[in-house]
Formats: structure tokens, C-alpha cells, sequence
């Protein structure tokens, strides 16, 4: 018996080698299959592309490394775009037995299964679930084979610091991914003092009327600077209706998160048109002949114009991490020889009792390999740290066309640089000179300003209120002073926050301010602009801080009440010719008939005419 089996080992490798020899590949008979649960939402973009990149990533290991023993089968789950079914279909895909579970999606869809997963022991690998509130270190078989969306934040505030922007609008869908984001942004703007006046929440279920009526209230702000931190879906239906509001023009300023930026191919070519001018940030792929080999697959498997209708083209970041998620799970399983061994607990009939699921006993074990595994992917170079991707590289982009133009790097050591491979600048760099120029929404090369501009009225007269004076001819920035100036100052100086404005001189046009104004070229005006009813359609004005009532401007003449004579203004000079005649006429009557029989009425011809004068007016 000893001899016997040392021949049968002889002739069962000679058996083998024969069936090799003709084509045969009998080592996948001898493969173990691990059965891997899958859960996407295959109605979404990501979902078809991740699903098919897994597909490929399968045929593409298992080409290379034929001489495993065990081999993935990925059973996989539509769970939409719901919480609780995904957290059903991870349950059904517990129940019978899977090792790991890819997936779900979303991030809020992943907090329910991660629980699932911590309660079985069951890895819970998502390349999608971004949320900074899901922490690996927190949930010991959550997996994250992605960057965590807090890895972006440096480089956004940077970014916001190198264009000297002192306020940004926050727009953010109001989900697990978009609010969790919102902390940490918070903090980093806090830091290079840059103020967030508002922050506009808009849920994934609002439809246009509600969206429109959010971005009326952007619009009568002063503020065009906004930060959008959404997914594609809704992201693409918001820029749409933006273009619509005329808020992607001139003067206005947009950038997206990663989580949007990675996803601007999929999108009509409707959507990316409303798009143009916007900055964005996203993970850099650096190039690799085993990425372009796998592009070119891609593109040459994509034959059926169905397929080509429902997927995309170029490469999708999302699809490259769920690839290296199929990569990096069949190297750990090989390595650490798993099978199915499952911990049997008390049975119940009822598919949904958490109390019934088995416990895989070898998950700590493959939780532990997944994590130090590391190899060359699509993605980059593969390495968790505490249980998810390292940040690395970001490339800063703009809008332009049909594509997004490359305008820079940021990196966690060196800042914004235009050139990876440039190494001589070492320094940590937050200039905005580190990037290439770009297009600014509104196709202009022209930043949108940073600071309120102000706008000063150049006047001749009443320079008390406003008075524009320039050192020289060649000074471009004039002095500004006057009371109105002054009531500015103290305005802004009451406000709790910092206020960066310029002044800017505003000329009269055809004897008026209106043109000037009503071109917005201005956020503001200061001085004595005379409120009318033709300006207050388009204009707000505040409330006046000097009351000017209406005046009537005449020569200063002498003021004849004082006069003695004032009593002789009342009648004419004739009345008054008249009066004195008729005065002295009854003075002589009387004195004719009093000559004759009284004495006093004789005598010096003076003393006569007094008695005629004193007669008439005793009389």
C-alpha cells in the first residue's frame, strides 16, 4: 500500500501534464469558488460601468494568474437607489453565505449595510460610499477602496486662497454624502479666512421649480462665487437650470467637488454646454501601459449601439476603483486560503431576522489581507492606510468645449504646480501663477472680482458728500473721501465680518448715471444718486441717511419792517396827497369861521396857521 501512492501521485500528474498538452485547463476543476455579493444600483451610471469593470477585472486576474486555486463568483444585486433595499439585498446575499459584499453605492445605503456586515463579520468593500462619517477605523469590516471625501478639502481651500475669494456659497444636496462634507469644508475656509454667508441645501427630490426658486436667492445676492458638492444627477439638472438663470456668465465664478468632477463624462453634451468656465478638482490617474491597454479594451468591447448608448467611452474613476476592488479581493482570498466556513446560529423562517445570520468565521482574517495588500493598479498604486485609499495627486481642471482642459496639480507636499515632474520648485505653493490660465464662465479670461465693487460718482460740485481726486495722471486708484464715504466706513466697520471692496470711479453718460449702473458693473453705489422712480425698478435703495427737503433759492433784498416809514406802505401816494389837501382845506374852514368871533384865532399870521393846523386836529 506504501508503493501504491507514490505511483498514483505519478500517474495522475502525468494525467495532468496530457491534458494540459492538448488545451485542456484542469486546474479549474480543482478551483474553489468564493462567492462575492455585489450591490449596485444598475440603473445609474455608475452602477453599468462599475459592473462591467468588475466583469473585466475578473477575465483579466484570473488570464494572468491561472495558477490560483480559488476564484471569485460574484453574485450580483440591483438595489436602485434605496436604503432599504440595498440593505435587503445585502441580507439576502448573507444568507447564503458570500465572503464579501462590493458595495452599495451610496453612502447612506453603505451605513445600513456596514452594520449587516459588522454583525456577520462579512467585509463590507465599497469604491463608491465617500462619506467622511463612514470611517474605517470606526467599522472594523467596512472597507473603503476609495478616497475619503474629506481628502479633497486642503486642496479646495487652497484653490479658494490662491483666487482671493473672501466668501463662497456652499450648494450641497441634502443627503449623508452631501451634508457630511459640508463640517470639514467649514473648518479649512475657516482657516485662510474666507467667510460662507449662506449655504444652499437643495434634497435629490426637488424638481426644477423648487431649484429655480433656490437660485433666484443666489442671484440677489452679491456674492457669485459657489462651491457645488453633489452627485451627477442631481449636479447636471442644477448647472442646467443655472445657465438658464444667466448665473454661468460673466462675473460669476464655479467649482465642483470630486464627486461631480469624476463623473462630467457620462453627462449629455446639453449639460456640459451649460458647464463652461467651471473649475473642478478630482484625482489624478497617472498613465500606465497597463491603463492604456485596458482603455483600448474598453473601448474596442463597447460594439453593440446599446451598450454604447448606456456606457461611456473614456475612463470612469468609480469603474477603476471597483476593478481594483476585484483585483485586490482575489489576491487576498488566494492568500489567505479562505473557504467557506460559516458559524451556524439559531434558524428562523423569517428572511429578514438579524438574529438568524450566520457569522463567517475566516472574516477577520480577510478583512486583515484586503488591507495589506498592495500591487500596481488601474487607479494608481494600491495601498489602504487605517482602511482606505491614501490621498494623493489631485488635477485641477476647467471646463472648456467638450472636455475639461488640465490647468494644474495639487499635491499634499507641494501645492499647486504645473508640471508634476517639475522637481525644482520644492516650497509649498498657494499662488494661483502655479496654474495655467483658464476661461472663466461668460468665455472670458477676466477673474470674477473678489472684492465688492464700489462705485464712486466723479462730480465737479458738492464734493462735501463724494470727492474723487487721483496723486496723478498715471494713478489708476483715486482718493475717495466725503461724508457719504465716511458713513460707508462706519457701515462696514459695524459689521461682525470682514468686507474687501474697491472704489471705482462712476462718469456721468449723457447727463446721467443711469447707464452705468443699470450695466452692473457695479454691486454698489455711494454718494448723492438721486432716487427716482425710473431707477428704483432696477435698483434698491437704501434707506436716506439726510433729509433734503425741496428749497427755492432767491437774492437777499433789505428788509423794510424795520423802517420808520413802514406805516406809509399800506396806501398809495395819491391817497395820501389827497388826505393831506383835504386835512389843511377844514384846518382853513375853521379858521375863516372862528377869525371873525374868537380872539385866538388873531394875531402873527404864524400864530395863525398853527391854530389852522392844531383846529383841525383837535377837531
Amino acid at each position: 500500500m506504501t508503493n501504491q501512492k507514490p505511483l498514483l501521485s505519478k500517474f495522475l500528474s502525468f494525467l495532468l501534464l496530457s491534458l494540459s498538452l492538448c488545451g485542456y485547463e484542469p486546474l479549474m476543476m480543482a478551483n474553489e469558488l468564493i462567492p462575492i455579493g455585489v450591490v449596485l444600483d444598475l440603473k445609474s451610471s455608475v452602477g453599468r460601468v462599475a459592473e462591467r469593470y468588475m466583469s473585466m477585472a475578473l477575465s483579466d486576474f484570473y488570464a494572468v494568474n491561472h495558477n490560483y486555486s480559488t476564484r471569485l463568483s460574484l453574485l450580483t444585486k440591483d438595489s436602485g437607489n434605496d436604503v432599504i433595499a440595498a440593505a435587503f439585498a445585502a441580507l439576502d446575499l448573507m444568507k447564503k453565505e458570500v465572503q464579501a459584499i462590493i458595495g452599495p453605492q451610496g453612502s447612506a445605503q453603505a451605513r445600513f449595510v456596514i452594520e449587516l456586515g459588522r454583525k456577520a463579520q462579512v467585509p463590507i468593500i465599497s469604491f463608491s460610499a465617500t462619506s467622511p462619517s463612514l470611517s474605517p477605523s470606526q467599522n472594523k469590516f467596512f472597507i473603503r477602496v476609495a478616497q475619503d471625501d474629506s481628502a479633497q478639502v486642503k486642496a479646495i481651500a487652497d484653490i479658494v486662497k490662491a483666487f482671493g475669494w473672501p466668501e463662497i456659497v456652499l450648494i450641497y444636496e441634502d443627503t449623508e454624502y452631501g451634508n457630511s462634507l459640508i463640517p470639514h469644508l467649514m473648518d479649512a475656509l475657516q482657516v485662510i479666512d474666507t467667510r460662507v454667508p449662506y449655504r444652499c441645501v437643495i434634497p435629490p427630490s426637488s424638481n426644477n421649480t423648487e431649484i429655480i426658486k433656490e437660485l433666484n436667492k443666489l442671484k440677489e445676492n452679491y456674492i457669485r462665487i459657489f462651491l457645488v458638492h453633489m452627485t451627477a444627477s442631481l449636479g447636471s439638472k442644477l448647472f442646467a437650470l443655472a445657465k438658464n438663470a444667466e448665473m454661468m456668465s460673466e462675473g460669476y465664478a464655479w467649482m465642483v467637488t470630486e464627486g461631480l468632477s469624476s463623473l462630467l463624462d457620462p453627462m449629455s453634451s446639453k449639460v456640459i454646454d451649460s458647464m463652461q468656465g467651471v473649475l473642478g478638482i478630482r484625482p489624478y490617474l497617472n498613465p500606465s501601459k497597463h491603463l492604456e491597454d485596458f482603455e483600448r479594451k474598453w473601448k474596442r468591447n463597447l460594439t453593440s449601439i446599446q451598450a454604447k448608448i448606456k456606457s461611456t467611452t473614456s475612463l470612469n474613476l468609480f469603474g477603476l476603483w471597483a476593478y481594483d476592488t476585484i483585483w485586490a479581493l482575489a489576491m487576498a482570498v488566494e492568500k489567505a486560503g479562505m473557504h467557506s466556513r460559516f458559524f451556524k446560529q439559531n434558524a428562523s423562517g423569517f428572511n429578514a431576522d438579524l438574529a438568524a445570520l450566520d457569522i463567517f468565521e475566516n472574516g477577520t482574517r480577510l478583512r486583515n489581507t484586503i488591507v495589506n495588500t498592495t500591487f500596481e493598479g488601474l487607479s494608481g498604486n494600491f495601498g489602504l492606510v487605517n482602511g482606505q485609499l491614501e490621498p494623493s495627486t489631485f488635477e485641477v481642471f476647467n471646463v472648456i468645449g467638450k472636455t475639461e482642459i488640465n490647468i494644474g496639480y495639487w499635491t499634499p507636499q507641494r501645492g499647486f504646480s504645473k508640471d508634476l515632474k517639475d522637481s525644482s520648485e520644492k516650497a509649498y505653493s498657494t499662488s494661483k501663477d502655479k496654474l495655467k490660465p483658464l476661461i472663466w464662465p461668460g468665455y472670458t479670461i477676466h477673474q470674477p472680482p473678489s472684492r465688492l465693487r464700489i462705485g464712486v460718482p466723479v462730480k465737479n460740485g458738492f464734493t462735501e458728500f463724494v470727492k474723487v481726486e487721483w496723486n496723478s495722471s498715471t494713478d489708476d486708484t483715486p482718493n475717495v473721501s466725503g461724508f457719504s464715504i465716511e458713513v460707508f466706513f462706519a457701515v462696514r466697520d459695524a459689521l461682525p465680518f470682514p468686507l474687501s471692496h474697491e472704489f471705482i470711479p462712476l462718469r456721468l453718460r449723457n447727463g446721467s448715471y443711469h447707464y452705468e449702473i443699470e450695466t452692473k458693473k457695479f454691486d454698489a453705489v455711494i454718494g448723492d444718486i438721486a432716487i427716482i422712480a425710473n431707477r428704483a425698478k432696477y435698483f434698491d435703495f437704501t434707506l436716506p441717511y439726510m433729509e433734503s427737503h425741496v428749497q427755492m433759492v432767491v437774492s437777499v433784498k433789505h428788509d423794510e419792517r424795520k423802517s420808520l416809514w413802514i406805516f406809509l406802505r399800506p396806501l398809495s401816494l395819491n391817497l395820501w396827497l389827497t388826505t393831506g389837501v383835504a386835512f389843511i382845506f377844514t384846518g382853513f374852514v375853521i379858521w375863516v369861521l372862528e377869525h371873525r368871533v374868537n380872539t385866538e384865532f388873531r394875531g402873527p399870521p404864524a400864530q395863525q396857521l398853527g391854530l389852522i393846523f392844531w383846529g383841525e386836529s383837535g377837531k
